[in-house]
């Protein structure tokens, strides 16, 4: 009997426990040594101003194109959409409305400090966005939309936000 025993738990503590795993390969960034350098079209992200978003269509704040704002949101239950937000978020997020206006016909991008949800409005019909992505890593860009427009005023929904305030950037990429 001790022979089986024997035999049995020498291949048991031959078994290979799996190595530790790094933050990075868990997906969790490596902290930063410095902020990113950033391309031209983002430039504007690193000295951002106060805003305020509106909280119906006709208090939409102004957006500077290619200068970032931390914009103050408002709860979610106060804000008058002009579309309904695809992810309007829950009675505890926060959201408002901005506009912006597009001089040239290009690509343009709003970039966010967040992962909030965000819909380019004009004349009721919400754009259709082109492209995704993050920003650069340890940049403070979480997340990025690109969208092709033609000139005019447009409102920009922010909705779904976790907190009261979000860093955010509308800028012309070409």
């Amino acid at each position: 009997m001790r022979r089986l025993l024997f035999s049995v738990s020498i291949p048991l503590s031959l078994i290979a426990l799996p190595a530790p795993v790094s933050a990075q390969e868990m997906g969790v960034p490596a902290p930063c040594a410095a902020p990113a350098d950033l391309p031209e079209a983002l430039a504007g992200w690193r000295n951002p101003a106060p805003a305020t978003a509106g909280n119906v269509q006709a208090k939409a704040v102004a957006l500077p194109p290619g200068k970032a704002v931390i914009l103050a949101l408002l709860p979610t239950p106060k804000v008058t959409y002009p579309l309904r937000p695809e992810k309007p978020g829950g009675s505890v997020s926060f959201g408002g409305l901005a506009s912006f206006t597009v001089a040239q016909t290009g690509t343009w991008r709003v970039a966010l400090g967040s992962g909030a949800w965000v819909d380019v409005v004009k004349n009721g019909k919400a754009m259709t966005s082109i492209a995704h992505g993050h920003g650069p890593d340890c940049s403070g860009i979480r997340k990025m939309v690109d969208y092709s427009l033609t000139p005019g005023r447009y409102v920009l929904q922010v909705a779904a936000n976790g907190t009261d305030s979000l860093p955010l950037l509308v800028t012309r990429l070409q």
